[in-house]
């Protein structure tokens, strides 16, 4: 028996001990803003009994569902005229280095410390605006006097407004070193605390951050908006078994205390952290791996030609100028490829395929020196100048490393080909064609960038590039212009006009850019109006590969079809039948057993594998899947067979509860879309 009322107020505490996390969650920061609640008598649940728990799951579906009838609080107004995700005001005083005094504790989950921050005026103010989330505020002084300040209401999913008054009005010129005493809060989204048993080694806990989009105002007050760039420099205690990474160069590292300096000014979503017991390998003059030890030796081989994809990157780019470029192996919860963090590349333990296949990833990562954290997108609605030039350059780089520019040019159109496919997916199954977050600068107004986040900037965006290459003249022409483009936009901040108006004054005897039609590549949804003609050498096998298997003839399948396949020609294999109706069973297995596929230890491989047994509804592999699901946190990963499950209506309830039941070891960002995924959440 459940009961179910309508109330005006409730006692949260009562109400987190009778809900669990994610549904408590979902109505905190959705259903109660419209003063709506419901309770549920905890000692009449046997949350054992599968009929009780459906019914709950499926009453969280009905609320979900039932909230649209309800008014919705506008919250957008607040935000500043820069970025529409953000509070700050750095038209009026922007943040230019900030020192950070931080202690790890474990036991309660929490960074205490302080951070100093050194401001620059730009207008007469009488107060600084920033972002925070979820911070615990124990005093903010200026020249040791203390100030007041005012924490607005938290807006979900983007924290609290903070305002910071100044005992006297600031005239544009002054300099302001405003220091704030702080505790993050266990919930931080933009920390994960990892209990011992989740880590390779079982007896130490971990900690890492993942910043972007928008999350580092939960572990600093900032402005927390890739407008703003800022050097820092910080201090961390921790346990002393323990070491402490940051994105920036490491120091002196004593008994429980080590320090740290980036000399190099980055956006707060570049700030990273990671605590754990390390060690590390050296891969050449200005490069280590680091990681648990059980994955040290694989890291160090896998990841061992990092100098000298850096060199390659640097022909094409210039200068590699954050001196340092190490790697950091996380535990599996990562749920990113890679996160470019600046000095300390954060790489997900999947790339470990033993046969350095996922090369393509370190590359990206390190492209990203360049486009991304030298040269950054003003806001996450100019996402694509971050992302979709460093697929472009990724293909481009790892292209050159090959000798045969014809062999070159065919592996750059074949990865491009990979990216189209996947791209298609995204917009026309996923999105759909419609979707405003098809387009390649989208309008982020009452839109959080963690809900934008997809494919299109990637893939859309490269392929942009590579049409305005194409169109322009070669990459004998656009290379000089890509090395201009970052000369003149390095350690800056910029927008989709400004990339528009440097390329057309750059090129500004080219008659061919007048044809480009910018409207609907940058501002229409759906599919890119071009796409360039790809060569399909390394595809023609493959398409006769699934031409052959959709002849449902188990006979037919011998591991000699696939013998001279690459793993990325069994990737695209394998995404090509996904799009294909699903295969009888007795097919499915044969393949899988013929080609290899289902004894794969590669990570891209094993999970199109594992969506096309989804597809072909194979109840033997749902043991499989929930224990990838629930072991590996990469998005590219966990959001696809999420999806998938969900379309499998005889599991869609079995699917929503292993979820339930494991949000709460996944990263914020990834359990954030993956409920929205399983229509949990809007």
């Amino acid at each position: 028996m459940i009961g179910i009322c309508l109330c005006l107020k409730i006692n949260m505490s009562f109400y987190s001990k009778v809900v669990t996390r994610p549904f408590l969650n979902n109505l905190k920061t959705s259903f109660f803003r419209n003063k709506i609640a419901f309770f549920v008598p905890v000692r009449l649940i046997n949350w054992k009994h599968s009929k009780v728990r459906h019914s709950l799951i499926n009453f969280g579906l009905h609320i979900k569902q039932t909230r649209s009838r309800f008014s919705q609080v506008p919250v957008m107004g607040a935000f500043s005229p820069l970025d529409p995700s953000s509070f700050s005001r750095p038209e009026q005083a922007v943040i230019k280095h900030v020192t950070l005094s931080l202690n790890v504790d474990f036991e309660n989950k929490v960074l205490n410390g302080s951070a100093t921050l050194d401001v620059d005026v730009l207008q007469d103010i009488g107060d600084v605006v920033l972002d925070s989330s979820e911070l615990t505020i124990e005093s903010i002084e200026l020249d040791g006097a203390q100030l007041t300040y005012k924490l607005d209401d938290p807006v979900p999913n983007y924290g609290s407004k903070l305002t910071i008054q100044l005992p006297k009005r600031a005239s544009s010129g002054d300099k302001l070193k405003i220091k704030i005493k702080y505790t993050t809060s266990p919930s931080a989204t933009a920390l994960q605390w990892l209990q011992p048993a989740q880590t390779s080694g079982k007896k130490h806990p971990y900690l890492f951050s993942q910043c972007q989009p928008i999350h580092a105002r939960s572990i600093l007050p900032c402005q927390d908006t890739p407008f703003v760039k800022f050097t820092y420099d910080a201090e961390v205690t921790a346990p002393e078994e323990f070491t402490v990474l940051m994105s920036a160069l490491r120091g002196e590292s004593r008994s429980t205390k080590t320090t740290f300096n980036q000399p190099m000014p980055l956006p707060s979503y570049l700030l990273a952290i990671a605590v754990g017991v390390l060690e590390h390998r050296t891969l050449g003059p200005r490069s280590k791996v680091w990681s648990e030890k059980e994955e040290i030796e694989r890291s160090a081989w896998e990841f061992a030609e990092a100098e000298k994809y850096l060199q390659a990157a640097e022909r094409l780019c210039g200068a590699y100028e954050w001196k340092q470029y190490d790697l950091l192996v996380l535990p599996p919860s990562f749920p990113y490829g890679g996160m470019e963090n600046p000095c300390l590349t954060f790489v997900t333990p999947t790339l470990l395929a033993g046969d350095r296949s996922q090369a393509d990833v370190l590359i990206h990562e390190i492209m990203h020196s360049w486009t991304g954290n030298l040269v950054t997108n003003r806001n996450f609605e100019h996402f694509w100048l971050n992302e979709g030039f460093t697929v472009f350059l990724e293909r481009k780089v790892k292209a050159s490393l090959i000798e045969d520019p014809i062999e070159a040019k065919k592996s750059r159109d074949f990865h491009s080909i990979l990216g189209l496919e996947e791209l298609s997916e995204a917009v026309v199954s996923q999105l759909g064609v419609d979707n405003p977050l098809t387009r390649l600068v989208p309008d982020l107004h009452d839109v959080h960038p963690d809900d934008a986040f997809s494919t299109v900037p990637y893939e859309k965006g490269s392929l942009f590039l590579r049409y305005l290459e194409d169109l322009i003249g070669g990459p004998e022409v656009f290379d000089d212009f890509l090395r201009s483009y970052l000369k003149n936009f390095s350690r800056k901040s910029l927008d989709t006009d400004e990339f528009k108006a440097y390329l057309f004054n750059y090129f500004q005897d080219n008659e061919k850019l007048k044809s480009v039609d910018w409207e609907t590549w940058l501002y229409k949804s759906g599919m890119p109006p071009v796409i360039p003609d790809y060569d399909t050498s390394m595809t023609k096998p493959i398409t006769a590969l699934v031409a052959k298997i959709n002849q449902r003839n188990a006979s037919l399948i011998s591991y000699q079809d696939v013998q001279t396949f690459t793993p990325h020609q069994i990737m695209i294999f394998l995404q090509e039948l996904i799009k294909h109706p699903p295969l009888p069973l007795d097919i499915l297995h044969t393949l899988g057993a013929e080609y290899k596929i289902d004894s794969s230890k590669n990570t891209e491989i094993l999970y199109r594998w594992l969506r096309l047994c989804l597809r072909s509804k194979d109840q033997s592999i749902l043991g499989e899947v929930f224990d990838f699901v629930n072991h590996i946190g990469r998005m590219r990963y966990v959001r696809p067979l999420y999806r998938d499950l969900y379309d499998w209506e005889d599991v869609r309830n079995q699917a929503i509860e292993n979820f339930l039941k494991n949000e709460q070891y996944m990263m914020h960002v990834c359990a954030h879309t993956v409920k929205k995924d399983l229509h949990l959440i809007d």
